[in-house]
């Protein structure tokens, strides 16, 4: 493995700081707003495909192996975008691939509009995936390597609960926007909204300085740090990298414990929250429960509130000891919901909501942990790996929740996704590094 060699460094020599020393400023705040987008259209479009689908299904009397298709569709998508676009990022910088994924975004979006069958709603929604793995590989990369250290953390977890505010936003206009029969087509194309507008503000955003120092490129980093940064007396090695990381890097032994732990932590999370929330109307007419509008709303509320409460308790703890212990109630949690599961419906609300507050919160962390695993050189690809891996978890449990509550029912259902989050909580329990003070550039 060939290692960046430092040869001198530019700024001032006294009283000189890294670059994640460099206070949080205006920028910091932009180049945050910035990145929600990926976030905000992802959450968003897998929130309208699940209010989108049962009127679809009813108007075309689509089969369950479509609907299990369609549901998973994004998620297949944003595993080619994040493996084949990540490395590339480290390879050709973090900043077009940034930009010029949103064209394809906005498009397949608006295209879903004249869709004629289901086969090429699914053709137009794996492209839309694909554009969203890129942006989920390159974002919070770009991100934790502008990011101050202290505030990294806050920076990288608050981009979860913009996709929690898409998720609840496409909810709630699925649950009460009727525009008659071909409803769905207006739901699945407003996500076209949102991607233009990211689309728009993110030209002209710059390089990430950090992945122009792993290159060598100093006096390019020490641009953009005084143009957009306004510090001048940062330090900006010199390096001379001979090759870009490679793939098989990230088994090596340096780093196989940490590609392994975000691999198996992320999939074990992601895997039940978009299984149970593409289908949470699916499972609250399982169990029996009556006004379903009003409770869905409810668990969506939890869900964006959850979000918010995430981002303060990331900030104050580690992260392994938030990683474990939130594993530990979600696995409670759907344990306890599997058991109440027929009982009467507003006493199986208290599991769900508890699931629904606390996985918000917990999956923040799936935006903070990957970036701070790998180093500068492999971080775009160690990131997209980890999405890549976690949207094909997420797309095999999307699949198989509605076949699994047709033919085990909705507690047997509730009991494996606890099993996989219990797995979860032992993975991070054995493997999880603390990252929190760790150096990225």
């Amino acid at each position: 493995m060939n290692q960046p060699t430092p040869t001198d460094e530019t700024g001032t020599a006294e009283g000189s700081i890294a670059l994640d020393q460099v206070p949080f400023g205006r920028f910091h705040l932009k180049v945050t707003a910035m990145t929600f987008g990926a976030n905000f259209s992802d959450g968003y479009a897998l929130g309208i495909i699940g209010s989108a689908l049962p009127l679809l299904t009813d108007q075309w009397n689509v089969n369950g192996f479509w609907q299990g298709m369609l549901a998973s569709s994004a998620l297949i998508g944003l595993f080619f975008g994040s493996l084949i676009l990540g490395p590339i990022a480290d390879k050709i910088g973090r900043q077009r691939v940034y930009v010029l994924n949103f064209i394809l975004i906005a498009i397949a979006s608006l295209l879903q509009f004249w869709a004629p069958n289901v086969e090429t709603i699914f053709i137009l929604r794996l492209l839309i995936g694909f554009g969203l793995g890129a942006d989920y590989a390159v974002g919070p990369t770009l991100l934790s390597e502008f990011a101050p250290r202290k505030s990294r953390g806050l920076m990288l977890s608050s981009l979860t609960v913009l996709w929690t505010v898409g998720y609840v936003i496409a909810n709630i206009l699925g649950t009460y926007v009727t525009v008659g029969s071909d409803t769905w087509r207006w739901l699945l194309a407003s996500g076209c909204i949102p991607a233009a507008i990211v689309l728009v503000i993110r030209i002209g955003s710059p390089e990430s300085p950090g992945w122009l120092m792993s290159k060598g490129r100093a006096e390019e980093a020490r641009a953009i740090v005084t143009k957009y940064l306004k510090a001048e007396n940062v330090r900006i090695p010199k390096t001379h990298t001979e090759d870009a990381g490679q793939f098989s890097e990230l088994f090596s032994p340096a780093l196989r414990k940490n590609t392994w732990f975000g691999i198996l932590f992320f999939s074990a999370q992601v895997l039940p929250y978009f299984a149970i929330y593409t289908f949470v109307s699916t499972i609250l007419g399982a169990m029996n429960v009556s006004n379903e509008n009003t409770q869905n709303v409810l668990i969506n509320l939890f869900l964006l509130v959850g979000g918010v409460v995430g981002v303060y308790f990331i900030d104050k703890m580690p992260r392994r000891g938030f990683t474990l212990w939130t594993f530990v109630i979600l696995a409670g949690s759907l344990l306890v919901l599997g058991i109440v599961a027929h009982a009467n419906p507003w006493l199986m609300m208290i599991p769900f909501i508890i699931y629904s507050f606390v996985m918000s919160g917990a999956s923040n962390i799936t935006q903070v942990y990957p970036p701070e695993l790998f180093p500068t050189r492999l971080r775009g690809t160690g990131v997209g790996l980890l999405n890549a891996t976690s949207r094909i978890s997420s797309a095999i449990g999307t699949f198989l929740l509605p076949i699994s509550i047709t033919h085990w029912g909705v507690s047997n259902s509730m009991y494996w996704l606890a099993a996989v989050l219990a797995f979860g909580a032992v993975i991070t329990y054995f493997w999880a590094p603390n990252t929190e003070s760790q150096k990225l550039v």
